[in-house]
Formats: C-alpha cells, structure tokens, sequence
C-alpha cells in the first residue's frame, strides 16, 4: 500500500514539474507581416519598410483626416474626368444611368472653374436620314447639356454642334460599329 501510494505522489511531484515549466506565447511575437493589429485607441500603424518609422492613423487630427478625404476625392473626381465619351442607345437622346456620375463629376469641374468651356459634339450612326441623324445628334448633345447645367455648369460654358453621321467613330455598318458612333463627346477649350 505504502508502494503505490509513493507512485501516485511522484506522478504528482513530475506533473507539476512539467506545468511549471511550460510557456506560452506572448503578444509582443508579431504576426509575421509589417502591419500591426490596430491598438487600443482605435488606430493602425503600417509600417513602409526597415528604418522607416511608418504612418500611424491613430496620430492623425480630424483635419488632416478631412484633407486627406478631400484629395482622395478630388482624385477620383480627375479620374471620371477623364472619360469624355457618353454612348446612347439606337434612336434614343437619354443618357444611360452608368454615365451620370461621371457627367456630375465634368459638371462640378465646370461649376468650380467658371473659365472653363466645353464644346458637346452630337454624333449618330449611319441609319436614317442625314437631317435625322443631325437633329439626333444635336437632342443628345442638348440632353448632356441640361444635365450639366441642372448639377452645376454654366450655360455660357457650354457649346453644342451636331455632326449627325458625318464623323463616325468606327467605319463599318455593324450592329458595334453603329454602338461606337451614337455618343456625344466632350472637348473641353
């Protein structure tokens, strides 16, 4: 009895030998990337590489985060800008509801820049009459000017011509050539 009673009480004495001696991560270990979990008021730090002390958005005061929402904004702003070609569906002067953002960002740059200008070339596709495709193309040109107007340009900023089918985009009598030349295109002077 006294045999196995002094087993028992080694196996004990060797299990909290081994607890004691067991470790567990700490925190401090990292993640193995160079970005660091965010901390505790909120902020993130990205570091830029070795020797750099990285940006930390936890430091940034409320106006600079204003300032850099703003640029971000005027980025994409100039970025839509860049997009001076607005196509319409056969026989039709609508704008397709994809192009309007990007009409309202050319209309705020008009609205921002009174001297600023910009001609509206109409165009259409090789069906119909040429005195049809002029009238078309002068509607469409006209539909883009009132949305330009309605969110912010002046009307003295804008010029609009119609070249009906005299200035096709694509040569050809497809169904996507046809796409390419019912557009109204802006030339910002």
């Amino acid at each position: 009895m006294i045999r196995t009673y002094s087993k028992f009480l080694a196996l004990l004495v060797a299990m909290g030998v081994m607890a004691g001696c067991s470790s567990t991560a700490t925190q401090d270990e990292g993640y193995g990337s160079d970005v660091s979990a965010v901390d505790q008021q909120g902020g993130s730090e990205v570091y830029g590489g070795e020797g750099s002390d990285g940006v930390t958005s936890g430091t940034m005061t409320d106006e600079e985060r204003a300032a850099q929402a703003e640029r971000a904004s005027q980025q994409e702003q100039a970025a839509m800008r860049k997009i001076t070609t607005f196509y319409f569906d056969f026989d039709t002067s609508e704008i397709k509801p994809e192009a309007r953002d990007v009409l309202i960002a050319h209309a705020q740059y008009l609205a921002n820049n009174p001297s600023a200008s910009v001609r509206l070339e109409g165009h259409g596709d090789e069906r119909g009459t040429k005195e049809y495709n002029l009238a078309l193309g002068e509607r469409r040109a006209m539909a883009v000017e009132r949305f330009l107007v309605v969110n912010g340009a002046s009307r003295d900023q804008i010029e609009t011509v119609s070249y009906g089918e005299e200035k096709p985009a694509a040569m050809g009598s497809s169904e996507s050539a046809y796409a390419q030349n019912r557009r109204v295109e802006l030339i910002y002077q």
